[in-house]
Formats: structure tokens, sequence, C-alpha cells
């Protein structure tokens, strides 16, 4: 069981599935299990393996369904006393932690655009753990001598590009592309799309005017919440390079579901509390 299971978890991930993984991690007293218990929970709410049965593993399947949507792992108490012994349906008498953990695909970076940005930022996601598509109109700039680092590329029209991409909600799109027709074009495509994270490249002005075509066209405003414009973390970036580290910390945060602020700013929401010695400790407000 123990090696399907394994097994299952590698085929999950390659195909972009999601599940998460419940795992017995302390024992104390008479518990269901006495070994290490695994039990895979699937989307659909359906599971392979078993840490026990009874209401308790039905508590850890409803905790495993918000782990996966919040991508954040749980530790899980269970008291299973005389107490709880009926209510729980196990009649143990012991203490048992359970820890869930999401199961998650590797995540997918779309890079519209095979310019001297998209070329530094698919090498820049490579290293902290993205898969890279790039996608253009361009074989001459499409292609693996340019982009080492890439798992797949689209080379064709847009339109046809775009019918091609399976974009999920684990998958990030970064709209990099050499033109304000073709960003147009990108931008509209990508609100279609569940993905997690949409990048636009470029400045405030052209992020208005893309906008304001796209209402013309009767997208909702409230769409373009979701577009991270200009792309990247405010470092000062001017180089392409430069440019790329803003935009990868960017989806750093992101992936963590973290609230992205500049760091000079949460240091300044930090006050000292008073301490015997010389120095003071900072501490959140």
């Amino acid at each position: 069981m123990t090696r399907d299971l394994y097994e299952e978890i590698v085929e999950l991930r390659r195909r972009g599935e999601r599940a998460a993984l419940a795992t017995i991690v302390t024992r104390k007293g008479s518990t269901p299990r006495k070994d290490p218990a695994k039990m895979l929970v699937y989307e659909d709410g359906t599971q392979l393996g078993s840490i026990g049965g009874g209401c308790t593993e039905a508590e850890v399947c409803r905790e495993a369904m918000l782990v996966m949507r919040t991508e954040k792992p749980s530790l899980m108490s269970f008291d299973l006393t005389e107490d709880d012994a009926e209510e729980s349906g196990l009649l143990c008498g012991g203490i048992m932690e359970v820890y869930v953990e999401a199961i998650l695909p590797d995540p997918m970076l779309y890079v519209f655009g095979a310019g001297h940005v998209g070329q530094c930022v698919a090498q820049a996601a490579k290293t902290i753990g993205f898969k890279i598509a790039v996608v253009d109109d361009r074989i001459k700039y499409a292609n693996s001598e340019r982009f080492p680092a890439a798992d797949a590329f689209y080379v064709d029209g847009w339109e046809e590009n775009f019918r091609k991409l399976a974009i999920t909600d684990s998958c990030y799109i970064l709209i990099a592309t050499r033109g304000h027709n073709y960003d147009l074009a990108c931008l509209r495509f990508a609100l279609t799309t569940p993905a997690k994270y949409i990048g636009l490249l470029g400045s405030r002005r052209k992020t208005k005017l893309l906008y304001e075509a796209l209402e013309r066209e009767g997208v909702e405003p409230s769409s373009f919440e979701r577009v991270y414009a200009p792309a990247g973390i405010e470092i000062g970036s001017e180089t392409p390079e430069e440019i790329a580290i803003s935009i990868a910390a960017e989806l750093v945060a992101i992936r963590k579901n973290l609230e992205i602020r500049p760091l000079k700013e949460s240091v300044r929401h930090l006050k000292p509390i008073a301490s015997r010695g010389k120095t003071a400790a900072l501490v959140p407000d």
C-alpha cells in the first residue's frame, strides 16, 4: 500500500493535480494504528489508504480539503479518551497527532514573449522551482538555444498558441511581449483562465490603456484586480536581469500566499520593546 501511495503521488504531480497527504506522526497509548500510517486525500474527497477510520478520519479528510486550498500544512491532535471514544467511533483511549500536507504539482510559469526580459525571468524562475513554458510567434526567439531552462515551447500565431495551453489554478502567467497589441491579446486570454498569477510587464500608463481597451470590449473592470501590473516588486530595477529578480521575488510571494510588502515598509512597522540590556528587540505591531 505504501509503495502504491507514493507512486500515486508521483502520478498526481505528473498530471498536474492536487491532493493532501495525512500522516500519523505521534501516538501515545492505545490508538487505531500502531505504524506511521498515511492516507492520501484527493480533490474530490476520495482517499487512498487509512489512518484508522471513524469520525477522526472524516475530520482529517475535511482538514485535507482546506490544506489543498490554502497550501498550508496542518498538525491535528486527537485525544481518543473514553469520553470521546463513543463519539469518534474509535474505542482506543490514546492520543494521536496527524500531519496534513498538500501535494501540489510543480508550478508552471508561462512566459508570453521571448524577448530579453522573458529570457531572464525564465532563467530566474527555473532556479526557484518553476517549470517554464515559453509562448511566442517567432521561432527565431522561442527556442532551446535562447531558453535552455524551458520545459516547453508554444510557437505559432498567438490565437493558435492560446488554444493549445492548459492553464490551471497552479499556473503562473507573465506577459512580456514586444508590442501593445500582443500584450492586449495575451491579457485578454489570461483573464479567461484560472491562473494563480497574471503579471504584466510595462508602465502604469500602458497598463491603463490596456485596461481601457478591454473595458470597451465588455470586460468587467473588477477582473483587473487579478493582474499584477507592473509585474514585480519595487527594487528600482532597470536592466532585464534586475527586472527578472524583481518578478521572481513576486512569484515566490504569490506561491507562498504572502502579502507583498517592501522590506523597508515591513521594518518600519516594527517597534522596539523595552529590555533590561542596552539593546531592544523589534516586534511587529
